[in-house]
């Protein structure tokens, strides 16, 4: 038998710690929050991705009464920039979530797996790691790529 280990590096900023840039692309993810339509979940959801071409796309996550046909904040930003910039390549990813009470969540939440899968596509694409910033209350964790978050991935395609 032979075994695998996975490691995954993550850093711990303060807000404080950010670089301008990260700040303003985590502050928008945050903001694309109060744009989330959660009535069943209450749990809202942003995401803004900075492209190569300097422009920054929002998503926030819009649930439906057919569940699953919502959508999540990673995968609405992600595709509205495949989309409008379709030769745009990804620069860098934040996520910020609010919970029931109104409040950011203290921890950092990272997407779910298909909204990886799909970020991860448009990492392959662009050639580069792409940093993934994941806003919590206090503090930011960030990850030095999309594949950090599925280290076993599908990338053949």
């Amino acid at each position: 038998m032979k075994n695998i280990e996975l490691v995954t590096s993550v850093e711990v900023k303060t807000y404080d710690e950010l670089t301008p840039q990260e700040a303003q692309l985590v502050e928008l993810a945050r903001r694309s929050t109060r744009r989330s339509y959660a009535p069943y979940s209450h749990f809202h959801v942003g995401a803004a991705i900075l492209l190569d071409n300097g422009e920054i796309v929002q998503g926030s996550n819009q649930e439906n009464v057919a569940f699953p046909s919502g959508t999540c904040a990673e995968r609405t930003a992600c595709f509205y920039a495949g989309s409008t910039y379709p030769d745009a390549k990804f620069k860098m990813i934040a996520v910020a979530a609010r919970d029931v009470t109104e409040d950011f969540v203290m921890q950092p939440v990272p997407p779910c797996g298909a909204c990886r899968q799909s970020l991860l596509q448009y990492e392959t694409l662009a050639g580069h790691d792409v940093p993934v910033l994941l806003a919590g209350r206090n503090e930011v964790y960030r990850l030095p790529s999309v594949k950090s978050l599925l280290p076993l991935s599908f990338t053949n395609f």
